[in-house]
């Protein structure tokens, strides 16, 4: 009977849940799936288009620069967001002097709003003013147009999004700390090198997780580039910080083109999904490396 009882409270609890991903997920989602097929400018009511919107992809090339630009800011992103969160949960795994306090370091730019976080950065990028621009110089090595040139503002982006790693320190921190102790005690009566250690017993181990970080940190990379895209350089300088997300809001909220910002997002799912599956067999083919 108390099991009964348990079974249908959590049921009710689960009910205020069920209905904030239908409302915030699932309905979203059939309406962009099905404004995809249509022209709708929020004005007038929508016309049936077919496949038009997604023909027109195929010979968009701001989309094609677009989608470029994602990936490119896909393959740096997401290495260094994961060896940061990694390396750092590694660092403060040990409870010692000052740990604590550097987690809460660690954690803590996560839970600024993005835009006031991006007018910080916007700041410390300036060029004329900025307080990197002044460190550079105080130390003698050259300044980098940093929100000028197209590579330096493609890194001032991943550099932003570096910072970040609130979520996927805790993750990989509660990992680290999952491994039982007793195998470290066995490395250490072995004389195991520390380097054979992590690679014998800490990587394989913590494999699982850090696939699961990096297939989120794919799917983050999209909205994690769009308000520092929109508040630093608004896409540019010569389009080079013009990411997908970026793009499919200025079809949408600029030009009215709901069904063609529709159809973007659909080919940007899919661009997600594959690049999730990309880096799921990497990973799968990394950790059986790592574990011979």
């Amino acid at each position: 009977m108390r099991g009964a009882v348990s079974e249908r409270r959590v049921g009710w609890l689960a009910t205020p849940m069920v209905l904030a991903t239908l409302l915030l997920v699932a309905v979203p989602f059939v309406m962009t799936f099905a404004l995809a097929f249509t022209h709708f400018d929020a004005l007038t009511p929508p016309r049936a288009a077919g496949l038009e919107n997604f023909r027109r992809l195929v010979g968009d090339g701001l989309f094609r620069h677009s989608l470029r630009n994602s990936l490119i800011f896909m393959a740096f992103a997401v290495p260094v967001r994961l060896f940061a969160a990694t390396g750092t949960a590694l660092l403060t795994a040990r409870r010692r002097r000052g740990v604590v306090a550097a987690r809460g370091v660690t954690y803590l730019p996560s839970v600024v709003p993005d835009i006031a976080y991006a007018l910080l950065w916007l700041w410390v990028f300036n060029p004329l003013f900025g307080p990197l621009t002044f460190i550079l110089d105080a130390v003698g090595l050259p300044g980098t147009e940093w929100l000028l040139s197209a590579w330096g503002a493609r890194a001032a982006v991943v550099i932003m999004t570096v910072w970040q790693i609130g979520e996927g320190f805790i993750v990989a921190l509660a990992a680290r700390n999952d491994i039982p102790g007793e195998l470290y005690e066995l490395s250490e009566l072995e004389s195991a090198s520390p380097w054979y250690t992590f690679r014998r017993v800490t990587l394989p181990m913590m494999a699982p997780v850090l696939v699961l970080l990096a297939a989120r940190d794919v799917a983050f990379s999209f909205q994690a580039s769009f308000v520092p895209a929109l508040v630093l350089t608004e896409g540019g300088p010569f389009y080079a910080t013009l990411f997908l997300p970026l793009y499919a809001y200025q079809n949408a909220f600029a030009f009215f083109r709901f069904g063609y910002a529709s159809a973007m997002t659909i080919a940007m799912w899919l661009v997600t999904g594959a690049m999730i599956g990309v880096a799921w067999l990497a990973a799968r083919r990394w950790r059986a490396v790592a574990s011979v």
